[in-house]
């Protein structure tokens, strides 16, 4: 009961509501999700940490990638809890029309493969 309420509480952000959204979608890099969600990398990082606490979320290293999606033991929850009726709400939002507008420009520009690789590695710096 007690990790079922972490999720929940997890998800009662808006900004982790709409990266959860992102995420059902595909794999994404928190440069992605920073192009998407206009927002900083630390407040992009921080709402990640929330959601990979929960269990929503996870890591997984690509390369030089750090790429974050729903771990595989949480996604039927995930999707289950994004189904039916918060489903169509969430979708009816001006933020996730967004969103979703800007997922579609960041797959087509390639963000992951241009901005994180014109950044300096951290040994580089």
């Amino acid at each position: 009961m007690k990790a079922l309420a972490k999720v929940f509480k997890a998800l009662s952000d808006p900004t982790r509501l709409r990266i959860v959204r992102l995420l059902l979608e595909r794999d994404l890099c928190v440069c992605e999700l920073m192009f998407i969600l206009r927002m900083e990398q630390s407040r992009v990082s921080h709402h990640v940490r929330v959601l990979r606490e929960a269990g929503v979320a996870e890591d997984i290293r690509d390369g030089r990638w750090i790429i974050y999606r729903i771990p595989e033991v949480s996604r039927r929850l995930v999707e289950g809890i994004f189904a039916g009726a918060l489903r169509e709400r969430l979708e009816q939002t001006p933020e996730t029309t967004a969103d979703i507008g800007r997922l579609d420009v960041c797959i087509r520009e390639n963000i992951r493969g241009c901005v994180c690789e014109t950044r300096p590695r951290p040994e580089e710096r």
